[in-house]
């Protein structure tokens, strides 16, 4: 009688050797359908060892987010920890780990560490080339990686989470030719300007303006780089320069101190302002009409869009399209409907 070797098995269950090991020697990551395969050919083939249960361990998930202090980043990582309970913690093992995007070279370090020990990473992160390497890595390794929020077109990710960065700039700009009638100046604030969303938003806002908005001029794009005191002393200078302002479009966070400048140049609820993410202070600002229009771009439907793409492929080795099954669409709040 000829050897069972493992390559004979692969063959008779139709997966790959390294499948056939990860099942015979308990190491996880293989869905129930596949391990019976494996288990059964292994038997059919007369292999002479103790075959394991066909039970598996649940996937092991690294969720890497932005240990900044925005709304955004603090409701989605608490999104992906109610989404895995709902899938049940023998399906899903997830960890969270929340790092300094100001330091991409540590991000780059654990996405490297967590491709020995995980199933799958779901991450955001800067477009960075150590960052870039490390997810490319996962790839050839067979560990799939998911982007949300903010893609990284250049690294080799299973697919992207998010909305569409671009549209909703245009949208913004759009809203903005609208509310800001006639001839009148607007500025623009941001984050960090190396992330690709902010890079996107404003590029949409412009391109909305030049084509739906010529009487509209864009004085200047402020970066606070996610720092409230460079973002006031900013945005201060700004105003201080332009008392007829028309319009402000803030790309990011730190609604907060935006309305309290604009309130000191008795700007607030006068000009036009629009922003991002719905939480209690834009919430707050839109119910008191002193800000126009939120575009939210739904944290929750992150969290279960990127998981539930995780895990189709991890067990069933679905392949999702690059960005269409993972778009989030967005939503536009207003005094009107908000909550």
């Amino acid at each position: 009688m000829k050897k069972v070797t493992l390559d004979r098995i692969a063959a008779m269950a139709g997966v790959g050797v390294a499948t056939v090991d990860r099942v015979l020697n308990e190491r996880g990551g293989v869905s129930p359908h596949t391990t019976l395969k494996v288990l059964q050919a292994a038997k059919l083939a007369g292999l002479k060892r103790i075959l394991p249960d066909s039970y598996r361990q649940a996937w092991q998930i690294e969720v890497i987010l932005s240990s900044n202090d925005t709304y955004f980043f603090q409701k989605l990582a608490e999104d992906f920890r109610k989404i895995a309970d709902l899938m049940g913690y023998q399906r899903i093992a997830l960890h969270r780990t929340l790092l300094s995007e100001a330091y991409p070279e540590k991000v780059a370090q654990h996405i490297n560490r967590c491709r020995i020990s995980r199933d799958g990473i779901i991450v955001f992160a800067q477009d960075n080339p150590e960052i870039i390497a490390a997810i490319d890595e996962c790839q050839s390794n067979g560990v799939p990686v998911i982007t949300v929020a903010s893609d990284l077109r250049q690294a080799k990710r299973l697919c992207h989470v998010g909305i569409n960065q671009y549209q909703a700039g245009r949208t913004a700009g759009l809203l903005m030719s609208k509310i800001v009638p006639a001839q009148g100046d607007v500025l623009l604030v941001t984050g960090r300007h190396e992330y690709t969303a902010h890079q996107q938003r404003i590029a949409g806002f412009k391109s909305a303006l030049l084509q739906r908005g010529p009487h509209i001029t864009i004085r200047a794009i402020l970066a606070g780089e996610d720092q409230r005191e460079r973002l006031s002393r900013l945005l201060d200078n700004a105003l201080s320069n332009l008392p007829r302002l028309a319009g402000l479009y803030n790309t990011g966070d730190v609604n907060a101190e935006v309305s309290r400048l604009l309130s000191r140049y008795q700007l607030l609820g006068k000009c036009a302002y629009l922003t991002h993410e719905l939480y209690p202070i834009t919430s707050q600002l839109l119910k008191a009409d002193q800000l126009s229009f939120v575009i939210d771009q739904n944290a929750y439907r992150h969290a279960d869009i990127a998981l539930k793409l995780m895990v189709d492929y991890l067990e069933d080795h679905k392949v999702p399209d690059t960005y269409q099954e993972g778009e989030v669409p967005f939503t536009i709040f207003t005094a009107e409907n908000c909550y």
